[in-house]
């Protein structure tokens, strides 16, 4: 075998060239010289000159330039659009590298052993012959500087026996992209969890994302433009293993029509790396089992493809990718971002282990790595039909006059259990649900939500885990007392929407958002008789216009109860999940861990959906408006909040088919008079509380703001609004829109529209 080779060149000590390389070429010499990024086109100039180069070519890449022609002697002089440059350019080394399969790679920090190991395992199962390693790392670095990290490689090499060429490019100057932080932060990790919560590293243009992409044709020139086939990888970055007679990737691009192969990459974790050993690509043996964002890199052969077709960090110009030809790869997370748990690297819900992978780590590297645990769902009957009981939680403060038509209704429908939180009530709340409990038909607890320093609705839930009215039942929902379900198929019943579920587990209730009807005062009226007006159905602003409520089987494939559905999954139970929308249509995997809204492709409300009273009368806004929010104790429900809810574009009557069935269950429920007080009692507090808030001259005036023809008006035209004007509020609208003839399709968001966050 022959004796491993370590060459060593540096960019950027010929300032301002990064590079410069000649070599001879009929009567003189021909050359390449690169500029770093930026450079100005104007710096340039193709015009000849007297005693300068020849300029053929001005090629600008990734913000660089790259500079070629003929040069009658060397030095080369370079003329510019201002003066000219004195250059001693470099002999291109392309004798190692030529007829070889060759990788090309980036190198941060990593240190010379997972290089080492990198090499080693694309030597001996792809049949990597050489490589060219672009080394990142700053000169101070503590995993080394260049010299170190070139001295390690090559006695690296040679007590694995890898007779492999390898060049490493160094840079005196740093090749990051200005304004970023390192590339090896967790900051910059993809699927790290919680960066909302994390402090933006400081800018760091050594360790940046790669700025200087004109790094790609100096490795070209200088080394590999003889090569056989070259891929390009970051030293992170693992081929997939291959069928043993398959053709390797190498193979693959010279196969290929146009000399060019897409290399795709997958994300890979550890699950746990052993305490006190550093992490190693065997380590590598989980997926996210939901990941949509891959990575794109490419092979290719140099004098198939031609050498005049720019390398680029993620693609080769003017080159088609062979047509249905992609070779698999997978990057190491835990090698690119050193010194970090997998928790942190990626939400532990998403990972699940991959057979291939821990095939590689076992069979090929020899190594035992942390497996994830396998679990098991909780057994249940195939039809969703007799999974068993179903039962609501909810929270609750001051809802006293709604709480019967909702009760009555739910159970009109098939609910069986309610498990009820309150919280600072005043308005006979909680003496109509002690009566109803006393009467078996409810379960009331205090809210802990002091003593457990979080918000109501989330302290409600962690609660509510232990309650065996939730433990023990075979469907669970969490939704709140101003939402009905509204079910559109069979008799309107839930056992007929479970019959229609199968076996599927979970199903999403989208929200539909119903408006006060221009109904401005309180009367004691089945909230379903009194509001029929609501969103179109297709309406994707404000966000909570397609949030939904989930109803799930309790069956132990996520560990807690969530405000729109079960939270915490069970990674290697993904499988299991069989969630549907609300018109019986599976839900993508995308949407298993975090999810909580509708989108174009996955609303529904042909089965069954949400109905959303969250205004009700004006008056009863007041209350409403006075007492805070249930889940943001410390938020004022104002103008803002009845702008973007007050929805009364069309109209939806599907749930009055029920009100024969509600009204049938509210009687039975008032003919005991304890129930029927209790809500006369509440009912008069209401009132009471009403003509209280119009007598004061603040609550009067957003009661009369409330009532104006201008939000009427405005309530019909919400689909026309981005994003920024609900979250501005009304005040943003022009004073007169509302009067105004507008044109079909008129839209108005004056500013850009943010990703919505999911609510809290």
């Amino acid at each position: 075998m022959a004796r491993a080779v370590v060459v060593q060149s540096t960019l950027g000590a010929l300032d301002p060239v990064l590079d410069a390389l000649a070599w001879p070429e009929g009567e003189g010499y021909a050359f390449r010289v690169f500029f770093a990024a930026p450079a100005a086109r104007e710096s340039f100039t193709d015009a000849r000159r007297p005693g300068c180069a020849e300029v053929r070519e001005l090629r600008e890449i990734s913000g660089g330039m790259m500079v070629a022609g003929q040069s009658p002697a060397l030095p080369l002089r370079l003329a510019m659009a201002e003066g000219e440059i004195e250059i001693v350019p470099d002999l291109p080394d392309l004798g190692p590298f030529a007829g070889t399969n060759a990788l090309l790679a980036l190198r941060l920090e990593e240190s010379a052993d997972v290089v080492l190991e990198w090499l080693a395992y694309h030597a001996g199962q792809h049949g990597a012959e050489s490589a060219v390693i672009i080394n990142r790392a700053p000169p101070d670095s503590p995993a080394g500087g260049p010299a170190e990290f070139a001295e390690a490689l090559e006695r690296g090499l040679e007590a694995r026996g890898l007779g492999l060429p390898v060049a490493v490019i160094d840079s005196v100057v740093p090749l990051g992209k200005p304004g970023w932080g390192p590339e090896n932060h967790l900051y910059l990790a993809p699927d790290a969890p919680g960066k909302d919560r994390m402090k933006m590293p400081a800018h760091d243009l050594w360790r940046a994302p790669l700025g200087q992409g004109v790094v790609y044709e100096i490795a070209k020139w200088r080394y590999l433009a003889r090569a056989r086939a070259v891929l390009a990888l970051d030293v992170t970055d693992l081929l997939a293993m291959s069928a043993p007679d398959a053709p390797t990737a190498f193979d693959l691009c010279l196969a290929a029509k146009g000399g060019v192969v897409l290399l795709a990459g997958r994300r890979i974790y550890p699950w746990r790396v052993r305490q006190g050993e550093p992490a190693r690509f065997a380590d590598h043996i989980c997926q996210q089992f939901d990941a949509r964002r891959g990575i794109a890199r490419w092979g290719v052969a140099p004098e198939r493809a031609g050498l005049q077709n720019t390398w680029r960090a993620i693609r080769v110009a003017y080159a088609r990718p062979e047509t249905g030809q992609v070779v698999p790869f997978w990057r190491a997370m835990a090698l690119r971002v050193p010194g970090r748990a997998a928790s942190e690297l990626a939400p532990k819900t998403s990972l699940v282990e991959d057979p291939a992978l821990v095939a590689l780590a076992t069979g090929v590297f020899g190594h035992k790595p942390i497996r994830p645990p396998v679990s098991a769902a909780k057994p249940a009957p195939a039809q969703a039909l007799a999974a068993g009981r179903t039962a609501i939680v909810t929270t609750m403060k001051n809802e006293g006059p709604f709480i019967l038509e909702w009760l009555a209704y739910h159970r009109a429908i098939g609910v069986q259990d309610f498990l009820v939180y309150t919280n600072d009530c005043t308005d006979g709340t909680d003496t109509m649900l002690q009566v109803l409990q006393a009467k078996g038909l409810v379960q009331q607890r205090d809210n802990p939500f002091r003593s457990m320093s979080l918000p109501p609705q989330h302290a409600a839930l962690q609660a509510a885990e232990s309650e065996p009215v939730i433990r023990d039942c075979g469907w669970a929902i969490c939704m709140d007392v101003d939402e009905f379900i509204n079910i559109k198929i069979g008799d309107g019943t839930l056992p007929a929407l479970y019959a229609a579920m199968g076996s599927a587990n979970m199903i999403s209730l989208t929200w539909r958002l119903f408006g006060n009807a221009d109904v401005e005062g309180y009367e004691d009226r089945f909230l379903l008789d009194q509001f029929s007006l609501c969103a179109p159905e297709v309406v994707r602003k404000p966000h909570q216009a397609w949030g939904f409520k989930t109803l799930f089987r309790n069956i132990d494939i996520y560990k807690k109860l969530g405000v729109h559905r079960p939270k915490g999954l069970i990674p290697d139970l993904w499988d299991q999940v069989a969630w549907l929308n609300g018109s019986g249509r599976p839900m993508p995997r995308e949407m298993f861990r975090n999810g909580w809204r509708s989108t174009l492709e996955t609303y529904g409300y042909d089965w069954v959906q949400l109905n959303h009273y969250a205004l009700r009368s004006a008056e009863s806004f007041l209350v409403k408006r006075d007492r805070g929010r249930v889940n943001h104790v410390d938020r004022d429900q104002g103008l803002h909040y009845w702008f973007r809810m007050n929805h009364n574009a069309v109209e939806d009557r599907s749930i009055r088919r029920m009100l024969p069935a509600l009204e049938a269950e509210w009687a039975r429920l008032m003919a005991d008079p304890e129930i029927a007080a209790a809500h006369a009692h509440s009912v008069a507090c209401h009132r009471a509380k009403i003509a209280e808030l119009r007598a004061e001259p603040v609550p009067s005036a957003f009661y009369a703001e409330l009532t104006g023809e201008r939000l009427k008006r405005l309530s019909r035209m919400l689909h026309m609004f981005g994003s920024a004007v609900f979250s501005a509020g009304p005040g943003i609208i022009p004073p007169d829109l509302h009067s105004r003839d507008l044109p079909r399709g008129f839209f108005f968001a004056p500013e850009p529209e943010p990703e919505p966050q999911e609510p809290q």
